[in-house]
């Protein structure tokens, strides 16, 4: 049977690859809104015009007429008369994404808006009942017990690759069979280095992601090993397994996506090579696989899978994800927001690649105040907005201390 599916983020990395996922099945999946930010309005006028989608959000206001005359200029370049199509149905401005999600019905929300705002959208996808494919891990950990108190059974299904390979492998045991969850890290483009040599680090080398193809918060998050934090923290919420029983390891190759130890000593591990088009497929089709997501591994070469402690001296996040975690509250959504800040400040060049995590650091330590689970929305805002105001003033000190 065909599902519906409502794309949010559909211009971002997730959203383009979620698209050829389903335009290579058409049979198996359809596309009824998009949303995107505004930033490239052509490309999302390509979009909508390609799946016929009944709406389509712009967090942009300004960027709606930009949208509307794309959309005739994409129209006319496929060799559409005027009446031969439907511009679709064009809601604007930073609330609109919620306006898309209560008004058109989906099956599926898959939401790949990157960053902690994607929480509204998150929770509002829950409301309507619709599976909620998650790529936007922020809105999980800033909401934490909000997300997971209003998620159904079966109901809130990971995209992140991670994540993904943790649902397969744990179809292999009972619950009370799980001892360890294992995320494997590719180490980032600074697997190797000192703390000492990662203080003339620029944001193009930190870019310079060896494995995957992703957007510049998460490329960036990946090379301070921050975002293995957050998936850290994610995997702890999403399958109710205690922070501590879940470990790290650094699997450079990144064929080896994560793995579940069981009490009789078998790990079982999701292996395949390094490819979102997999993960985003399976949880647009969960419980079922989609046949020829991406290529297997092969065996007919020769092939070899290494694994290393991780370095915490140097890659602290992942200590201070574990606090974060353990602590609960709103400290994840601290954790989050304050290094939004600092990735922000070191890709516009105001302060040092340690900064970033130095910083996170600093304002979990001012963070007493925020252990309480979030009662509402407005209470995780209200932390972030404290714990993005905090990391500016400390980011501000490091400013003036470096001359800058």
């Amino acid at each position: 049977m065909q599902r519906t599916v409502l794309l949010l983020g559909s211009t971002g990395s997730i959203g383009t690859q979620a698209l050829d996922v389903i335009r290579r099945n058409p049979d198996l999946f359809r596309v009824v809104g998009l949303a995107a930010g505004g930033a490239d309005p052509r490309l999302l006028a390509e979009q909508a015009i390609e799946f016929g989608v009944r709406a389509v959000s712009v967090a942009k206001a300004t960027s709606a007429e930009d949208l509307q005359l794309a959309c005739y200029a994409v129209a006319q370049q496929r060799g559409y008369n005027r009446g031969e199509f439907a511009v679709p149905r064009i809601l604007a401005g930073p609330e609109s994404v919620l306006e898309l999600i209560e008004t058109v019905p989906a099956d599926i929300v898959l939401n790949g808006i990157t960053g902690s705002r994607g929480l509204a959208s998150t929770l509002a996808a829950l409301r309507t009942g619709a599976t909620l494919a998650l790529a936007n891990k922020e809105s999980l950990i800033a909401g934490g017990s909000l997300v997971t108190g209003l998620a159904k059974p079966g109901q809130l299904v990971p995209v992140d690759s991670e994540h993904s390979a943790m649902a397969q492998c744990l179809r292999s045991g009972r619950a009370d069979e799980v001892a360890k969850l294992v995320l494997t890290a590719s180490g980032g483009p600074f697997r190797g280095r000192t703390r000492e040599q990662l203080t003339e680090v620029t944001p193009e080398q930190a870019m310079a992601h060896p494995t995957w193809n992703m957007g510049q918060v998460i490329t960036i998050n990946s090379a301070t090993l921050v975002n293995k934090g957050l998936e850290l923290i994610e995997a702890h919420l999403l399958f109710d397994v205690p922070i501590k029983d879940i470990d790290v390891t650094v699997h450079p190759q990144s064929i080896i996506h994560s793995m579940v130890t069981f009490t009789d000593g078998s790990t079982i591990a999701q292996a395949s090579p390094p490819d979102m088009r997999l993960p985003i497929a399976l949880a647009l089709g969960w419980p079922d696989r989609i046949p020829d997501a991406s290529q297997p591994c092969r065996w007919d070469t020769a092939a070899s899978w290494t694994f290393e402690p991780l370095d915490e001296v140097a890659f602290p996040a992942i200590r201070l994800a574990r606090a974060a975690g353990e602590c609960g509250g709103c400290h994840p959504a601290v954790y989050n927001a304050a290094n939004e800040e600092g990735v922000a400040a070191f890709v516009d060049g105001r302060v040092p690649f340690l900064a970033i995590v130095d910083t996170i650091e600093q304002v979990l330590n001012r963070a007493d105040h925020w252990r309480s689970a979030p009662q509402d929305l407005n209470e995780v805002l209200a932390a972030e907005a404290w714990a993005r105001a905090t990391a500016r003033e400390l980011l501000g000190v490091a400013i003036d201390a470096s001359g800058v």
